[in-house]
């Protein structure tokens, strides 16, 4: 039983490229999703994977290391004490007729945004008092609009005006839970605070679909040093500033049966990885030698085990 939990939202600064590792039409690598929604997700296995290098990297004890991850050799001796449910995306950007681009989120999102902060210890306020329709969008700039539509790619969307004030309690909410308040962040925050916008269920999974990243590779022949013929091939990448969260899950620390050793409690384990990821950039996924992958951590929350 987890007696420890926190949500981790993480900020893409970069492309983020998290494998599916089964190629769909022409995009030979395509980013992981859910089967029943389409969204793109990170997957857990991949986060607990990337934080434990991390944490290596910037000179954890190897015995401590063992005892929050587990036996990076021997699965088998014992457990990790910590866990990662997948990354889900709360917020995705979409280029916008007027600021540029906006934090496009849907009802569905922010539903599962709220139950995963419920489990760690932490209300959401409310955002809206009704669902919009797949030709509307709940805004709070109206400088967002032109001739009263919101225009998102080539849609247009009708505004929810309405809606508006109960949006920017959870935009205000979002901003500060998953940016940091160092100065570099600001335009982002203001950003997020104003720029935050609910569309139908059905049109975000459209736009996180269809507005992706994707990058043309070609593969070089060692021996001459040209394009590879037949080399070329395609990768698909959640685009910066997309915003997803995790739920970390910390247990007591778990030993091989029989030993006597001392164990560390769940309290000082979630202590100790929040301590390495709150406010810090992560590499996450693929081509992490061109940039990519690099997102930005924050944790919250702090709830009673489940």
């Amino acid at each position: 039983m987890f007696q420890e939990k926190r949500l981790v939202f993480m900020y893409a600064v970069s492309p983020v490229h998290m494998g599916s590792g089964t190629s769909f039409g022409v995009i030979d690598n395509p980013v992981q999703r859910e089967r029943h929604t389409g969204h793109p997700v990170f997957a857990g296995s991949g986060i607990k994977g990337a934080v434990r290098e991390q944490a290596a990297a910037w000179g954890m004890d190897d015995k401590v290391l063992k005892g929050i991850f587990g036996p990076e050799s021997y699965a088998s001796e014992h457990a990790g004490a910590v866990s990662f449910s997948d990354a889900q995306i709360v917020a995705f950007p979409v280029r916008s007729l007027k600021e540029g681009f906006v934090y496009a989120t849907c009802p569905m999102a922010l539903a599962r945004l709220s139950r995963m902060a419920s489990v760690a210890g932490l209300k959401m306020p409310d955002g809206f008092t009704r669902a919009p329709n797949d030709n509307q969008a709940i805004v709070i700039d109206q400088g967002l609009l032109s001739n009263e539509k919101l225009v998102l790619e080539s849609y247009e969307f009708n505004s929810i005006g309405d809606d508006g004030e109960n949006l920017k309690k959870v935009a205000k909410w979002l901003a500060e839970h998953v940016l940091s308040k160092d100065a570099g962040f600001k335009f982002f925050k203001d950003k997020l605070e104003k720029h935050l916008v609910v569309i139908s269920d059905t049109q975000f999974a459209y736009f996180v679909t269809n507005a992706t990243v994707v990058e043309p590779h070609v593969r070089i022949d060692d021996a001459t040093g040209t394009a590879d013929d037949g080399g070329l091939f395609f990768t698909e990448n959640v685009p910066p500033e997309s915003i997803f969260v995790s739920l970390l899950m910390a247990s007591q620390e778990r030993k091989q049966k029989g030993s006597n050793e001392e164990t560390m409690a769940a309290e000082e384990i979630i202590f100790k990885v929040s301590n390495t990821l709150n406010n810090s950039l992560l590499q996450l996924g693929g081509d992490a030698t061109t940039g990519r992958g690099q997102v930005w951590l924050s944790l919250a929350g702090g709830g009673n085990s489940v």
